[in-house]
């Protein structure tokens, strides 16, 4: 199903939605330092807000004690001009000072909220299936995640600190130009609000949709630029440099036009903004200057007009900002937060069982599956691997071998049939639990880019030094390590490029055998190895083998003659199964496709 898109339809709901999911963070269960936080924070910029107000009191006190005007309290005209003058300045640092002071208890519930929903993320990252990430793009979905992320902090202080407090603070100027002048003031500030509110918002949801644009382009040309950095030999063996800097700044090429028309629509609305505010402030100067040439007013109630009215500016700047900015949050935020609320394909049920092995007996009955509806890839395999057992699984590209590997590791669940470890259902245990048991060697070991003794270690969390060297040992790769300048501190590059094929692979192996699983995978595990190579990994496959139960998947059927028991696929069925001896008796399927390699191995015999 296509995925929805921000249109100025669903933004609002999207929106709302976003902030729904966001503002639990503010006032969490069981945290109550969070909650004494958001207090202390509401506390300080309420006093902030109170000083701000009463700030150009004092302004208008200094001028009019200056002017020689009495206009003023008595007890602030006892102060005189100069400790006027003073006492407005110390106002405006406490409003300064309380702000900061707002921002510095808020800002461990900011980073709190940040953290905690990052870890959700990619626990959740982690949770989805195998298909979800098959068709999902790397760069793509990181960069959704950094700009969703970012957004958190800067979202719940939108939540706490912004469009509440700018109320509040408006409704109290309003109040004081009411009682000090009259009406028409409070109807031309009301006016210019509405006016500055409305045209703010209506822009700024055309611009939202240009963000979304640019969004996309930088997502385009992010994973554009991580797919070929991830191919860098397939690259130059192809001498596809340039052809790959053009794909790239073709990419680039729309961020630049979905940033310029980004940039050309915020000039419009920082213009259009200042014209209100301006046309605005000039307005209520002009009447107060009216009121001090007919004597009603004086040069104090003129300054301090206009300093309120820069007061109201400066919140309504700032609302600009802050919606500009939170649309966009919500753009980034909605996308992180879609990711979030697509299920896993593979999920425990809610009275799943922790897998126990007790020998390690592995079952197909009458398994069913395809990745598409409309082309099954398993037709009814029925397959017994007894516990301590060898059983090859061959066959000819497609034929379902590799898929039998993924439903046993629940990559995907079946689709008809069971498939049961010692008589467990995968489906009613845990994915946990099932993992801890099975040990897969791929056909290509990926490494972390860390060490060789980290990726090593990574097979048991908390394995000791001794631990890794014997499974290196075992793995037949520690006399390599050994004679490296450093040792198993090594670094091994991204995905192990610094390694040759056959040491990746003891690498893998040896991060098996440390994890020490009942149950062994290996999946095309030398296909892609040299012969010589190949015989020194089949020899520690052999011995990591040993006392478990192994189900091997090969291509090449050289590497599995002297296992107990071969299976051979064929469109999704099993066309005949027995031991590597009794199958090239049969001639049958097997033995058609182990003379073909045997031919392929020795073209002068295939001459002759």
């Amino acid at each position: 199903m296509r995925r929805r898109t921000l249109t100025t339809i669903d933004a609002p709901t999207n929106g709302w939605r976003t902030i729904r999911r966001v503002a639990p963070y503010l006032w969490p269960a069981g945290q109550p330092w969070v909650k004494r936080r958001v207090i202390l924070a509401l506390v300080t910029l309420f006093l902030s807000k109170l000083i701000a107000v009463g700030t150009p009191l004092f302004y208008k006190a200094a001028v009019d004690a200056l002017a020689g005007e009495g206009q003023s309290a008595a007890w602030m005209l006892g102060f005189g001009a100069i400790g006027l003058t003073v006492a407005y300045g110390f106002a405006r640092l406490m409003v300064v000072g309380f702000q900061q002071l707002r921002d510095a208890i808020f800002a461990r519930v900011g980073q709190r909220a940040l953290r905690s929903l990052a870890l959700k993320t990619f626990r959740h990252i982690h949770a989805m299936s195998l298909r979800y990430h098959i068709s999902r793009k790397t760069g793509g979905l990181s960069r959704i995640i950094e700009r969703g992320v970012k957004g958190v902090e800067f979202l719940l202080r939108f939540l706490l600190f912004s469009i509440g407090p700018l109320i509040l603070e408006l409704l109290m100027i309003g109040v004081v130009l009411w009682t000090l002048f009259d009406f028409r003031y409070v109807a031309v500030v009301v006016a210019v609000i509405g006016a500055y509110t409305i045209y703010t918002f209506k822009v700024t949801e055309w611009r939202v949709k240009l963000r979304k644009r640019m969004n996309d382009q930088d997502t385009d040309a992010n994973q554009k630029a991580i797919d070929s950095l991830l191919n860098f030999e397939t690259v130059k063996y192809f001498g596809a440099e340039g052809r790959e800097a053009e794909r790239y700044d073709a990419a680039m090429e729309g961020y630049e036009q979905a940033a310029l028309h980004s940039s050309y629509s915020l000039a419009l609305l920082n213009f259009g903004q200042s014209f209100l505010i301006t046309g605005g402030l000039v307005i209520v100067m002009v009447m107060a200057a009216l009121g001090v040439q007919s004597g009603t007013l004086t040069v104090g109630d003129f300054v301090m007009v206009n300093a309120y009215m820069i007061q109201i500016t400066m919140p309504l700047n700032f609302l600009g900002t802050v919606y500009r900015e939170i649309r966009q949050s919500l753009v980034d935020m909605g996308e992180m937060f879609d990711l979030l609320e697509q299920a896993p394909d593979v999920t425990d049920k809610p009275d799943a069982r922790p897998l126990k092995v007790n020998g390690g007996h592995v079952a197909l009955d009458d398994v069913r599956f395809g990745y598409e509806d409309a082309r099954p890839i398993l037709k009814g395999v029925s397959l017994a691997v007894q516990p301590g057992q060898t059983v090859a699984v061959v066959g000819s590209s497609g034929s379902g071998k590799s898929t039998i590997g993924r439903l046993l590791f629940r990559f995907y669940d079946v689709q008809g049939g069971a498939f049961t470890i010692d008589g467990q259902d995968l489906r009613d245990v845990t994915q946990e639990s099932l993992h801890d048991a099975i040990g897969v060697v791929p056909q290509d070991t990926v490494l972390f880019n860390d060490t060789i003794g980290y990726n090593i270690g990574y097979g048991r969390d908390g394995a000791t030094q001794a631990e890794i060297e014997e499974a290196a040992k075992d793995a037949q790769i520690h006399d390599f390590v050994a004679g490296l300048p450093d040792g198993y501190d090594t670094l091994v590059g991204e995905r192990g490029l610094k390694l040759s094929g056959g040491e990746k692979q003891r690498v893998g192996i040896a991060r098996t055998l440390l994890k020490n699983p009942p149950i062994l995978l290996l999946d095309e595990a030398t296909s892609a190895l040299d012969s010589e190579t190949e015989q020194g990994i089949q020899e520690a496959l052999a011995r990591a083998g040993q006392g478990r139960t192994v189900i091997t998947i090969a291509h090449r059927l050289s590497t599995v003659a002297d296992a107990d028991r071969i299976v051979v696929l064929e469109d999704g069925q099993i066309a005949e199964e027995g031991t590597h001896a009794d199958l090239l008796a049969r001639q049958g399927r097997y033995a058609s496709l182990w003379e073909r390699q045997a031919s392929e191995r020795s073209p002068s015999k295939a001459a002759e």
